[in-house]
């Protein structure tokens, strides 16, 4: 029986736009100059998850969905993934703006790329002054308007910036044009796939002089032109309390200040659930077994706790499917 709360050695990525947060703050171990993501669980093929503590430590990800089954994800997950896990949680860190993009829905990731669509969403840990979003378009434009802006590399004058402090939140569905703005860190939740369709790089090169890749045709079919704005999340922080922040039918979030000591009733809950520290730290106990998690850790409970005790001052995100 899976009986104690589960932690991930983190998958960390090297960007051209990464910097040295997710080290200097978040407390990630590496020697890898610009590290732009910190994947925490993960079910991406080639970047499978690995237990880091108990008595599972080394089994992959994949390796307990094929041994518990519904004990780790609940009934419904593993009728509707089987042996997949349905999100990806990373921290990202940008010192530089990172490429405008856009994801495909469900429907056209699969049939492109036989994936999952990515539907998102971001809670801002940390924020430089002035630091903004790109989030979706300020004028309603036409598919041909949007390839003439790139060929005129003009196309930032139709984008939509927000300009962002810690705690605000965002959701970003599969459509909209979006990009996470310099001097941003961040808790991404988002369906797990890897699909992204990049639409302007500000004519950035590599190493090698070389510019990245555009996907700017596959990218026309896939992006919401209008001007529709539904992204920014507002929600309650009641200590000791689950504020919903986003909820769709890929992923439940809830924001959860700690003070003390909070006891969380999960009978009802056919899910596995999901701690993200974005701030202070706390241990979580599940069948008399406990683990601290401190900023910027995750941990995953597995859907057999019925009951889970959290203790200490901290913020937690709480994600359920």
């Amino acid at each position: 029986m899976l009986n104690y709360p589960l932690k991930f050695s983190p998958i960390l990525k090297d960007k051209l736009w990464g910097g040295d947060k997710l080290v200097t703050k978040l407390g990630k171990k590496s020697d890898l100059k610009d590290i732009g993501e910190s994947w925490e669980i993960s079910d991406v093929e080639g970047n499978i998850s690995v237990v880091s503590n108990g008595s599972l430590k080394g089994k992959s990800l994949r390796d307990l969905l094929e041994i518990y089954q519904v004990e780790l994800v609940g009934k419904h997950n593993y009728a509707h993934f089987g042996n997949n896990f349905p999100l990806l949680i990373k921290f990202i860190d940008a010192k530089q703006d990172l490429s405008v993009q856009v994801h495909p829905d469900n429907e056209l990731s699969k049939k492109r790329h036989n994936s999952f669509g990515k539907t998102e969403m971001w809670y801002i840990m940390q924020a430089d002054e002035n630091a903004r979003l790109i989030l979706g378009f300020n004028e309603e434009i036409t598919p041909d308007d949007y390839v003439k802006l790139l060929e005129e590399k003009n196309i930032m004058s139709v984008l939509n910036d927000v300009y962002v402090k810690s705690g605000d939140s965002f959701f970003i569905e599969t459509g909209t044009v979006h990009a996470i703005g310099a001097g941003i860190v961040l808790a991404e939740i988002q369906q797990t796939s890897d699909i992204t369709y990049r639409i302007y790089d500000f004519d950035r090169v590599d190493d090698q002089g070389n510019e990245r890749e555009l996907h700017t045709e596959l990218a026309v079919d896939a992006i919401n032109f209008s001007t529709e704005s539904n992204y920014v999340r507002t929600y309650t922080k009641e200590e000791n309390s689950l504020n919903k922040v986003a909820e769709c039918e890929y992923f439940k979030t809830n924001f959860i200040p700690v003070n003390g000591k909070v006891e969380l009733d999960y009978t009802t809950t056919d899910s596995f659930v999901i701690f993200m520290c974005v701030e202070g730290e706390a241990t979580i106990t599940v069948f008399g077994n406990s683990e601290t998690v401190k900023f910027g850790e995750t941990i995953l409970i597995p859907a057999t706790s019925d009951n889970v005790i959290i203790e200490g001052k901290c913020k937690f995100l709480e994600v359920t499917v």
